[in-house]
């Protein structure tokens, strides 16, 4: 099946943003605009893509902040790429024990269990020092002078602001809200306790986060709700570089970071569709959403199952079975082409017995693939009281189960929802992308690929398409799918739900080298845009 690659213009919908220099797509416009300046000023692609990461943070703070983690692949010019995984570890003291003793059976959210140890700006010091050309007080300038100035609240933000506003609690509540209610699209909400913490960032790096006044706000917060948390932790807080891991489809090699991320399920999941004739489907037909709701719910298991931080016994053995087609292919023959699974982990017991996103590319053509995130919308609903530094709660992916890879402990990186990733063809890297949307990631990336590779979509058009996700025994499906789609997915026995908000959001620059050009897509499911120049 041949599928347009030129949008239809008397149809609703975006063109894709061509410029020659340099390029960002990102989920939010200002976030954008940061990035471009950057470049236009002379910073490189690591450079813009952490101005317009962190301006994130105060564009859209129930997605992010400096509270959460931070991941990363960069494509320099000459063929390397580079992964960093700035990612916390829960405090030293933490105990699944004592914690399943208190009557839990699962991290309780909304705890300051659930609040590892924030690294983002770890890996943002990181970055901007060994990778960046500005220097870390240029890069977080525009941060500082929007959280003081304050922004306008986008509409999407908004929706996502009074979906949440009720998670807040004490002081996020307070630097949060506007007297317990979200704000009006148009609204301008301002942070300045939270440009001074950045400040003392800029000026003293790193040590003005994970030292001094700013670490003992975070660490008091937490503490008096019941934290375990020291200012040991706070200080061994380390961003790692990392090699990345890949897998090919059709042809397409698509990289992503390993574990303690789920990258690795995304390209299970590929090596799992790939054992089907996509192209001779409807692309937003049932067959098609079935068998990819179905490689989900397989990819999803094995990654519960074995993703876990890979200094824990086992780790390579573990990542080697995600990342095997043969492990793909004897899960891909347990798919029933007509019926969907019911319990997944039951039915692929057999074969196992054997988490916002930005993308820049400047002139040189180094490529940033990053996603920084506070999980949650608002994370944990709990922030520090001075600087309002609203903590991420990343710690909710560990589970309590004793024996698991993944049980929590003191000093163990909980399993991760956010991946950047990289698509690689012909030998060089092609595409910069992300999916936002929490677990929903690995399925978004294959989502995506899929489009591209197996229906010829043009950037624009793959992210714009609709989407679906098997989770939790329910197939969400987003309106853009006809009725009469839905009705023959219920038909085969899914349960079909329309979700409220958007399934994910994705941006993507493609490196086009032999017009010369980048090009930009952006999903209209955001607030966001690409803007080159």
């Amino acid at each position: 099946m041949s599928f347009p690659r030129a949008r239809d213009f008397h149809l609703p919908g975006r063109s894709e943003v061509i410029a020659a220099n340099g390029m960002c797509a990102t989920s939010h416009p200002l976030g954008a605009k940061v990035a471009v300046e950057v470049l236009e000023a002379g910073g490189n692609a690591v450079d813009a893509a952490l101005a317009g990461a962190v301006t994130l943070g105060i564009c859209e703070p129930q997605m992010t902040g400096i509270g959460g983690d931070l991941f990363a692949l960069i494509a320099h010019p000459d063929g390397r790429i580079e992964g960093l995984n700035a990612s916390g570890r829960a405090p030293a003291a933490l105990s699944a024990e004592a914690i399943r003793a208190e009557g839990h059976a699962v991290i309780p959210p909304g705890s300051a269990h659930a609040v590892t140890i924030p690294t983002a700006v770890a890996g943002i010091h990181e970055l901007a020092t060994t990778r960046g050309r500005i220097g870390l007080d240029r890069v977080l300038a525009p941060a500082i002078r929007y959280a003081d100035e304050g922004v306008p609240v986008a509409p999407r933000v908004a929706f996502d602001w009074n979906g949440a506003v009720g998670a807040l609690k004490g002081a996020a509540r307070t630097h949060f809200s506007f007297g317990g209610a979200a704000p009006a699209p148009g609204r301008i909400f301002r942070a300045p306790a939270q440009a001074e913490a950045l400040r003392r960032i800029a000026a003293e790096g790193r040590d003005g986060f994970y030292k001094g006044e700013v670490m003992e706000d975070m660490l008091g917060a937490l503490n008096a709700l019941g934290g375990v948390h020291t200012a040991e932790d706070f200080a061994a807080a380390k961003a790692d570089w990392v090699e990345p891991v890949s897998g090919t489809y059709r042809g397409a090699e698509l990289i992503e970071l390993p574990p303690n991320g789920h990258g690795a399920a995304a390209i299970l999941m590929a090596n799992i569709m790939e054992s089907f004739d996509l192209a001779a489907l409807d692309p937003f037909g049932a067959r098609r959403a079935h068998l990819e709701a179905e490689a989900a719910k397989l990819a999803y298991d094995a990654r519960d199952r074995l993703v876990a931080d890979p200094d824990v016994a086992g780790a390579e053995g573990r990542l080697a079975k995600l990342l095997s087609k043969d492990f793909a292919a004897k899960l891909a023959a347990l798919i029933d082409p007509e019926r969907p699974m019911a319990h997944p982990a039951k039915t692929a017991e057999a074969v196992h017995k054997e988490t916002i996103y930005i993308t820049v590319v400047d002139k040189d053509r180094m490529q940033v693939s990053l996603i920084y995130s506070i999980f949650s919308n608002f994370g944990s609903g709990l922030a520090s009281d001075r600087f309002g530094i609203l903590f991420h709660d990343r710690g909710r992916g560990f589970t309590l189960a004793e024996g698991h890879p993944n049980e929590a402990a003191g000093g163990k990186r909980p399993l991760h929802t956010i991946i950047p990733g990289l698509i690689r063809e012909g030998g060089e890297v092609t595409r910069c992308f992300g999916v936002m949307g929490g677990p929903y990631q690995p399925n978004g990336h294959v989502r995506v690929l899929s489009n591209l590779v197996d229906y010829g979509m043009e950037p624009q058009a793959a992210l714009d398409a609709p989407r679906s996700y098997a989770t939790e025994g329910v197939l969400r499906m987003e309106r853009g799918y006809a009725p009469e789609v839905r009705e023959a997915l219920a038909g085969m026995g899914h349960a079909v739900e329309a979700p409220e908000t958007a399934i994910g959001g994705a941006q993507m620059i493609t490196t086009d080298r032999e017009m010369g050009v980048l090009r930009g897509a952006s999903d209209p499911r955001k607030d966001g845009c690409a803007l080159g120049y």
